[in-house]
């Protein structure tokens, strides 16, 4: 039998425990991706390719891990991704997390299709958090939710442009995530019955179970399939570099393009205005067969120079990852599923204590590599050329 863990500490960790506590649609939507996968492999495993180079007897006794995200003081490179759905995950999944960013002193990301609306996150919040937006059909409903976020404080807006259909998520359509009939439901109430902690503390004491960002355009339903298929129709494969302009011209605050993977998208964003791109490839939930984030990170840095922030998200599991991507020319980086997990497992307290492994972990990379100052991270800290070879 496999030893029972004392407390949970890596991203591993709480990944196991949010296996256990959520219903198995809900665990395998977040912890899936498209396809047979590949593209979610090569995310983590590229970061393993990486080797870096141990110094020695330097003076690393203050060891500093603060930076600036998005004109943003932060207490290390790191952000919290806009993850949908993240309040059925956890009772107010996204409040949870929105209050343990704040005491971390890292940005939150809030998804348009989160189950908390702008308002109740703005309302748990002590410091200003950024807000995920679609480019969706009806423009109108885009103005909207702009209004409502600039009202609401929000400064720095991820705008999503790698998502004009979604991907094949085949586990998705295995467990019943999505899919109608009879079959589909009978499956969903099974998988819930096995995890009664869950239907009491989210299925009960969690609602309502809308996507409250779209309540008011939507009413109050809690029926989380009618938004699903709302949100689908809603998709626009029509949108081009012409919308993010259309954007520009509305949004007051930052903007960052979420969702880059090529040096000449990258320099199109500096066309339209975009204040910083995140390079992400979804997660591998979109296109499989991808390349991974950290090995496309370097040559977009390049191509972008100084002119916009760069950033970068997909297959960041612990703090050595975020060394090596800021090492790598990331202004910073934005996880999804570790904070997800570690909020399905044990909540805010779950979320917190990750949070502070990760800066610890860093804290300790750049210790043992003679660093004291993210500032100084660069590709000299790697044993060789940082390219990540097959």
């Amino acid at each position: 039998m496999k030893p029972r863990n004392v407390r949970p500490v890596t991203s591993q960790d709480y990944r196991e425990l949010a296996a256990k506590r959520l219903p198995r649609f809900l665990f395998e939507y977040i912890d899936g991706a498209a396809h047979d996968e590949w593209t979610l492999a090569v995310n983590q495993a590229d970061f393993g390719r990486l080797r870096l180079r141990q110094r020695v007897l330097r003076d690393v006794s203050e060891v500093d891990t603060r930076t600036m995200l998005s004109g943003q003081a932060a207490s290390m490179p790191l952000a919290l991704a806009p993850v949908g759905l993240a309040g059925m995950m956890a009772r107010r999944g996204e409040v949870q997390g929105v209050r343990a960013a704040n005491a971390a002193g890292v940005p939150f990301t809030l998804s348009t299709v989160g189950i908390c609306p702008l308002e109740e996150v703005r309302g748990a919040a002590t410091e200003p958090f950024w807000f995920q937006l679609y480019m969706v059909r009806d423009r109108d409903l885009v103005v909207q939710l702009l209004e409502r976020a600039r009202a609401l404080g929000v400064e720095t807006l991820v705008f999503t442009v790698d998502l004009p259909v979604t991907g094949m998520r085949h586990r998705d359509w295995r467990n019943g995530m999505v899919g109608e009939g009879l079959a589909v439901k009978l499956a969903k109430a099974r998988q819930m019955a096995v995890r009664p902690r869950w239907v009491l503390d989210v299925g009960l004491l969690g609602r309502p179970h809308d996507f409250g960002n779209l309540r008011k355009m939507m009413g109050n339903s809690n029926d989380l399939d009618a938004y699903k298929k709302f949100i689908s129709s809603e998709m626009d494969a029509t949108v081009t570099w012409k919308d993010i302009a259309w954007l520009r011209s509305l949004w007051p605050g930052r903007i960052l393009l979420k969702g880059i993977m090529d040096t000449e998208d990258a320099r199109a964003a500096i066309g339209v205005g975009a204040n910083g791109l995140i390079v992400s490839n979804h997660g591998g939930r979109q296109l499989e067969s991808g390349t991974s984030t950290v090995r496309k990170l370097p040559e977009i840095v390049t191509a972008v120079g100084d002119l916009i922030e760069v950033y970068l998200d997909s297959g960041v599991r612990n703090g050595v990852d975020v060394v090596k991507a800021v090492a790598l020319g990331a202004r910073g980086v934005l996880i999804g599923r570790p904070w997800v997990w570690a909020v399905a497992a044990r909540g805010k307290t779950g979320l917190a204590d990750l949070l502070a492994v990760f800066q610890q972990e860093i804290a300790t990379t750049m210790a043992l590599m003679g660093i004291n100052r993210i500032a100084d991270l660069g590709p000299d800290v790697f044993e060789s050329a940082p390219g990540i070879s097959d």
